[in-house]
């Protein structure tokens, strides 16, 4: 089989179209004969040299694929060779074939494509598994998205409107602002023009961008608020204001997906499937797909990625 290599840690021209061994399933595995990928901002980290690759992973970037099984290792029931299914991967998604465990395979939801499902299941997991299963948003309280013109932040629009949350979220450009509130947003803030601390309080807040948002997130937090961190777009430190998240009973969680282990996987895929696939196949959530570009072009695509004019996933197809 063909996978992007990264040569080095770098800019986008350290990956490389190379021939590499065809993985096997080991016990409880299945291989997939890839039909697509999706990029994820922990792709650009991992190529850059910042996100270290959990023991035992694929070295190959890509967290989440669709495709045909190909191969079925001992142990593995209700999944045969032929099946078209999608799956959250620890690694090793941009490639011609990828072993990943049972648990984290995934049915192509009903109306959605083969390569389009390739970019639902890292997102949507993530999206789940940290609004509902760690922060427990409910229904008629307010949700903060930072980047909701991303992947995970459109998902993540879509889902909470879905579960009758309101909608508030911060994106780039007054282009994004429409599309956001297309999306189902009541809210949509241009980050560059307006603080989104004014439009508070907020019962959780889900934030990719870390650093200094820290101290303003917390600050915009309603009595009992939640926040979420997953990324750490704006860097590794921030300020925190003990007092405030004491006497207003909040708490700070920061979460990543990547390095859980193959059960908490198979918990959050399984959550994913019963709760958010008749979402999906309802019409009440859709995945946005940016553009689709060749599995061997990674680096073109990373290039998009990092410019920022995207919106939703962008994803790698084999041709």
């Amino acid at each position: 089989m063909k996978a992007i290599s990264i040569r080095e840690p770098g800019d986008p021209e350290v990956l490389e179209w190379i021939e590499a061994e065809d993985p096997l399933p080991a016990l409880g595995e299945v291989v997939i004969d890839v039909v697509a990928s999706a990029l994820n901002r922990a792709d650009i980290m991992q190529r850059r040299g910042l996100y270290p690759v959990p023991p035992g992973t694929s070295p190959y970037p890509g967290l989440e694929v669709s495709g045909r099984i190909s191969a079925v290792g001992e142990g593995v029931t209700g999944w045969q060779v032929g099946d078209e299914v999608c799956a959250l991967l620890t690694g090793g998604g941009y490639a011609q074939k990828v072993a990943v465990p049972a648990g984290q395979l995934l049915t192509v939801p009903k109306g959605v494509g083969l390569v389009e499902a390739a970019g639902l299941p890292e997102v949507v997991a993530t999206v789940w598994s940290n609004i509902v299963m760690t922060a427990g948003l409910k229904k008629g309280e307010t949700l903060l998205v930072h980047g909701g013109a991303g992947g995970v932040g459109t998902a993540a629009i879509q889902i909470a409107k879905a579960l009758g949350a309101r909608v508030v979220t911060t994106v780039g450009g007054s282009e994004k602002v429409v599309r956001a509130r297309e999306l189902g947003a009541d809210v949509a803030i241009d980050y560059r023009r307006q603080d989104f601390a004014d439009f508070g309080p907020y019962d959780v807040i889900l934030d990719v961008i870390g650093g200094d948002y820290l101290e303003r997130n917390v600050r915009s937090l309603a009595a009992d608020g939640r926040l979420v961190v997953i990324g750490l777009q704006n860097g590794l430190e921030g300020n925190l204001n003990l007092a405030e998240l004491v006497f207003k009973r909040m708490s700070v969680h920061g979460t990543t997906l990547r390095t859980r282990s193959k059960e908490q996987k198979a918990a959050i895929v399984a959550e994913v499937q019963k709760n958010v696939w008749p979402m999906i196949e309802s019409g009440a959530v859709r995945l946005v797909v940016d553009r689709t570009v060749p599995m061997a072009e990674a680096a073109e695509a990373h290039r998009l990625m990092e410019a920022g004019g995207h919106v939703g996933k962008i994803l790698l197809v084999n041709s």
